[in-house]
C-alpha cells in the first residue's frame, strides 16, 4: 500500500472516499464540520435523523455528498469526547481501513489524524496510524489454494495534519511506523509459518535475507560450533530432533564503532511438544509459535534497519525443535552450561530457559550496552496477565522503567514483575546447581530467576509474551508483538522519538 502525508481541507480533497470523526452524541469533528459546511449541512441532516450516534468503532458511508470532490465520505463513530483516549483513537483507525478496505475504495483520506489525543503528539498519531494501517489488511493466505480476493483493495492511504509545520514530523514518524509494521508483518509470517516448514533452518534463511537486504552482518552457528562453546544445555533441547539447531547473530551497526550494542535475544523453538514431558494433544499445533520471540527480535532489528537509527543492534536467536524421540532428553538428567553451571532437567517442557541461558552467556562476548530477552516462556505468565501485557522482569529499575515507557509510547504494554532473590531458592536441586522448574507457584517469576542467574555480567531485562505473541480461536494467528515495544525502545535510545 502507498501511504502519503497531507495538509488540507477535506472538502478539497479528490479522493475515492474522505474518513472523518463524529463524537457521541451526534457531534462531527472540526473537519467533518468543514465538510459539512461546503455541503451546506447535508451531513449534519443525516445524523440529526439517528443515522448515525457517533458510538465508538460505528462507521457511516455516504455517496455523492454535494460541495465535496470526492466520491465517498467515511464517518467513523469516537465515542464521547471527554472520552476519547487512545484506545478510541485506535479503533477508530482500524474500523476506517478495515471498512475502506472491504467496500471498494481505491484509496482513502484519512482526517482521524488530525484530532488530538491527550498527552500524544502528532507524530505519535501518524506513527500508530500507519502501523494499525498495515496491521488492519495483514492477510497470511500463502497455503491456500484459493486466495479470497477482494474485489478493489485500498491501495492508496493518505493521512492529514492540521498545520502545513506537522508536515515533517509527521513524515519522519510515518516512515518510522511503515517500518515497525514490515517488522511485526515478519514477525506473524514467521509465527504463522507451519512447523514443518518453520525449522530452525529457515529461520536462519529469514536471518540471511535480513542482513542480505538491509547489509547486515549474519553469522551461523552450527552444532559443532556450539559443542566447541560448550553449550551443553542449548544442545539438550535439540538431541530428540532430526532438526539440527542453530545459533543465529545478526549484527546492525548504524551506531560508531565503539558504541555498545543493544543485545536483543529471541527464544527459538520452532515447534514444542513438550519433549519426553509430553504437552496434551489438544492445542498442540499452536506449539508452533513458540518461536515468536526470535521473530519480534529479528523484526525488530529489521526495523531498526529500515529506520536507519543511530544505535548498533545485535539480535541472537537460539534456534531448536524439542521433540520426544530415543536420543531426547529426559526429567533428571544433568547439563552443563556455557557458563559452567550444571542444570538438573526435572521438565523437558521447560526447555526454553535452557537455550536462552546459553544465548544469554554467549551476548557477553558482545559486551553490551544493555540485553533484552524475549520469549514465549511460561503458561504461568498467562494466568497472571491474560492477553493484555506482556510480562516484564529486570536486574535494573531503570532498564525496566525504559521498557515499560516504550511499551505505552507503542501502545504494546508490559507489567514489571519481582525478581526478588527470595524466589531463587524454588530452583534448588540436590544434585546439580540448579532445577529448570521452581514448581507451580510463581512460574513466570522463578523461570525469570532461572535466566538471572546467567545475566550477572550486564543490565538485562526478561519479556515474558506467552500471552500476547499469538491468538487462538477465530482469529487464531501470531500478533507481531512485542516488535512495537522493541521498536520504541531502540527509537528512544537513538534519540528519534517524537
Amino acid at each position: 500500500m502507498e501511504f502519503s502525508i497531507k495538509s488540507g481541507s477535506p472538502e478539497k480533497q479528490r479522493s475515492a472516499c474522505v474518513v472523518v470523526g463524529v463524537f457521541e452524541p451526534r457531534k462531527l469533528s472540526l473537519p467533518g464540520e468543514l465538510l459539512d459546511n461546503a455541503a451546506r449541512n447535508h451531513i449534519s441532516d443525516i445524523i440529526r435523523r439517528g443515522d448515525m450516534e457517533g458510538k465508538a468503532g460505528t462507521t457511516l458511508l455516504l455517496h455523492n455528498v454535494p460541495g465535496t470532490l470526492c466520491d465517498r465520505v467515511l464517518l467513523v463513530g469516537l465515542g464521547k469526547e471527554k472520552e476519547f483516549r487512545e484506545r478510541e483513537y485506535c479503533q477508530a483507525i482500524r474500523v476506517a481501513v478495515k471498512t475502506l478496505n472491504e467496500t471498494g475504495s481505491f484509496d482513502g483520506t484519512v482526517f482521524l489524524t488530525e484530532i488530538a489525543v491527550k498527552k500524544r503528539s502528532v507524530a505519535w498519531r501518524i506513527r500508530q496510524a500507519a502501523l494499525i494501517a498495515q496491521e488492519a489488511t495483514y492477510r497470511f493466505d500463502q497455503f491456500k489454494s484459493k486466495k479470497e480476493e477482494l474485489r478493489r483493495p485500498l491501495r492508496k492511504l493518505t493521512f492529514a495534519v492540521e498545520r502545513r509545520n506537522e508536515l515533517a514530523p509527521a513524515e519522519e514518524a510515518l516512515q518510522q511506523g511503515l517500518a515497525i509494521a514490515e517488522g511485526m508483518a515478519l514477525a506473524k509470517n514467521l509465527g504463522n509459518l507451519p512447523g514443518n516448514v518453520c525449522t530452525p533452518e529457515h529461520l536462519a534463511g529469514a536471518a540471511r535475507q535480513i542482513a542480505e537486504a538491509h547489509g547486515l552482518d549474519c553469522q551461523i552457528l552450527e552444532r559443532t560450533d556450539m559443542e566447541a562453546l560448550g553449550m551443553g544445555s542449548l544442545l539438550s533441547v535439540a538431541k530428540g530432533s532430526h532438526q539440527p539447531p542453530k545459533l543465529i547473530v545478526l549484527q546492525y551497526k548504524g551506531g560508531k564503532p565503539d558504541n555498545k550494542p543493544v543485545v536483543l535475544v529471541g527464544k527459538g523453538i520452532t515447534f514444542d511438544t513438550g519433549g519426553i514431558s509430553l504437552k496434551p494433544g489438544p492445542e498442540m499445533d499452536e506449539m508452533k509459535y513458540d518461536m515468536c520471540g526470535a521473530a519480534s527480535v529479528l523484526g525488530a532489528i529489521k526495523a531498526a534497519a529500515q529506520m536507519q537509527l543511530p544505535l548498533n543492534v545485535t539480535a541472537v536467536v537460539p534456534a531448536a525443535e524439542n521433540m520426544p524421540s530415543g536420543g531426547a532428553s529426559k526429567p533428571g538428567d544433568i547439563v552443563t552450561s556455557m557458563s559452567g553451571q550444571t542444570i538438573e532437567i526435572l521438565n523437558t517442557d521447560a526447555e526454553g530457559r535452557l537455550i536462552l541461558c546459553d544465548a544469554l552467556t554467549y551476548s557477553e562476548r558482545f559486551d553490551p550496552e544493555v540485553v533484552v530477552d524475549v520469549a514465549t516462556l511460561t503458561g504461568a505468565c498467562v494466568i497472571a496477565l491474560g492477553h493484555v501485557a506482556s510480562g516484564l522482569f529486570a536486574n535494573r529499575d531503570s532498564l525496566a522503567r525504559e521498557l515499560l515507557d516504550a511499551g505505552d509510547e507503542a501502545n504494546d504494554r508490559a507489567w514489571h514483575l519481582p525478581l526478588w532473590e527470595d524466589y531463587q531458592e524454588q530452583l534448588k536441586s540436590n544434585f546439580a546447581d540448579m532445577a529448570n522448574i521452581g514448581g507451580r507457584a510463581a512460574g513466570s517469576v522463578t523461570a525469570a530467576c532461572f535466566l538471572a542467574r546467567f545475566t550477572k555480567k550486564f543490565d538485562w531485562a526478561h519479556l515474558d509474551i506467552a500471552g500476547t505473541a499469538w491468538k487462538s480461536g477465530a482469529e487464531k494467528g501470531a500478533t507481531g508483538r512485542p516488535v512495537p515495544l522493541l521498536s520504541h525502545f531502540l527509537l528512544a535510545r537513538a534519540g528519534k522519538l517524537n
